[in-house]
């Protein structure tokens, strides 16, 4: 509910009206605590997969650091390109950008097992995508009908599954430890579920900024646990710089089909996304549509964010639905508040020993969070999907591209003939999973008779309420 103290009902509807400082601040903080955890922990999965990250002995462990720094900084970067806005980059809306799940599984298999080197590809793929990105928001109205809730529902789905894995690794003792007693050990699950109990305490009976920051509040509370038990090494924080800036191509540039294709197919599910959280700010803050301007400029602040990004060793950035709720909650729609909290990422970007205290984590910590955090991305491609007309015909779409897309993901060597960069591309499973649904959706017709799913379907067509309802002529 708005505070009608910070301002009147209309100037808290206004984006160009700026509150009092002494209530802006700490409103500006409070959008960077709702997007703290989620910003850096792509970060973290990324160098673990390619063997430098958490519980790896790697001599490479501080380029993690660095990219957990850079994400940050790129974070705030990207949210001042939104917020003020150069030339047509940027929506000047309060959107708060951040370090984008959906590229995670197609950034695992690019780097998986091949050390700091493989980090160059992706900076490669990421830039180019980032360009490809910022391309799109001239059209981007133009190609929507061809990314229905049906599409994206899916993608969105399909993310959350591949990452769930990742979670459960993580809670048990992460990847190095796979094999050895310590995996899966009490004391692993105890740390984890810790987190996870205090997350869902505080969703469910905690109001207001408690809530929104259950998952970092739960972090920290695993955490002062962890400490307790004499699970936190903190000897990174005090080799730690005080300050550093960032260092351009510092992981090197590198181009690969691979990555290329793969980053700017994603980035066309990346824009749609946007375009779906400039709507919901609009709507939720000022009781309005967006507008055509907003809607562009927000595409290439993304693109463009991200393609810099790619230049200094960080990952892909993209708004950030949970501040969208955010601003809904508090009513607030000021782009001065989300400014400041862009100023307070950029500020952190620049002290590596916060990003050396993020890496002293222990990963059952991290792995509680992460458990929360991709099964509510898996719920948010289900309540996606609640939005399509389930008629006969977008569930055998439905069906074939998860089928595909999820059964490659769990067995890729049933590709091991295909060229290398296919390979990567398909044992993703989220895009051969979207280009399917995407294919199927624009050329099968609309209507499909009723036996012809009853056949496929053992007699479970789905015959239930809602929008099925309306088509029983099909």
């Amino acid at each position: 509910m708005a505070d009608t103290s910070i301002g009147t009902p209309e100037q808290l509807r206004d984006p160009n009206y700026t509150p009092p400082m002494i209530k802006a601040v700490p409103l500006g903080i409070q959008h960077v605590l709702a997007m703290f955890v989620s910003n850096v922990t792509p970060a973290i999965i990324v160098c673990g997969a390619a063997g430098f990250g958490f519980g790896s002995n790697s001599p490479d462990f501080p380029q993690m650091i660095y990219m957990i720094q850079m994400s940050m900084f790129f974070a705030g970067i990207a949210t001042l390109f939104q917020t003020i806005g150069i030339g047509p980059v940027g929506a000047r809306l309060p959107i708060v950008q951040g370090t984008s799940f959906a590229f995670i599984p197609i950034m695992i298999p690019l780097v998986a097992g091949k050390g700091v080197d493989a980090i160059a590809v992706l900076m490669g793929g990421i830039f180019v995508g980032g360009m490809f990105h910022a391309v799109l928001g001239l059209f981007i109205g133009k190609i929507r009908f061809a990314l229905p809730p049906l599409v994206t529902g899916l993608v969105v789905t399909m993310i959350g599954l591949a990452l769930v894995k990742v979670g459960v690794q993580y809670a048990a003792g992460g990847v190095p430890a796979i094999g050895t007693p310590e995996y899966g050990s009490g004391l692993n699950w105890f740390m984890a579920g810790t987190v996870i109990v205090v997350t869902l305490g505080l969703k469910f009976y905690a109001r207001g900024m408690l809530s929104v920051s259950a998952v970092l509040i739960g972090l920290l509370v695993g955490y002062v646990l962890a400490f307790a038990l004499g699970q936190v090494n903190l000897g990174n924080v005090g080799t730690a710089a005080p300050f550093a800036l960032p260092n351009p191509l510092h992981f090197g540039l590198e181009f690969s089909v691979a990555a290329v294709v793969g980053f700017c197919l994603m980035s066309f599910v990346s824009a749609v996304e946007t375009v779906g959280d400039v709507s919901g700010i609009t709507k939720g803050g000022a009781g309005r549509e967006a507008t055509d301007q907003e809607i562009q400029g927000a595409t290439f602040a993304d693109g463009i964010g991200t393609a810099i990004s790619g230049l200094f060793g960080a990952l892909p950035n993209t708004s950030f639905s949970q501040n969208v709720g955010l601003i809904a909650m508090t009513g607030v729609m000021s782009r001065t508040v989300v400014t400041i909290g862009g100023i307070f990422l950029i500020l952190c970007g620049l002290v590596p020993k916060i990003g050396a205290i993020i890496s002293s984590v222990p990963i059952e910590v991290l792995g509680g969070g992460v458990i929360v955090m991709f099964g509510m991305v898996v719920a948010a491609g289900i309540s996606m999907l609640s939005d399509v007309n389930w008629n006969r015909r977008n569930m055998v779409i439905f069906a074939i591209a998860l089928s595909l897309g999820l059964g490659l993901q769990l067995e890729p060597d049933a590709l091991q003939y295909l060229p290398g960069t296919m390979q990567v591309l398909a044992t993703s499973g989220i895009l051969p999973a979207a280009v399917i649904a995407i294919v199927l959706n624009l050329v099968l017709p609309e209507e499909l008779a009723d036996e012809a799913t009853e056949e496929v379907s053992g007699g479970m067509a789905g015959h239930g309420q809602g929008s099925y309802a309306k088509d029983d002529h099909v």
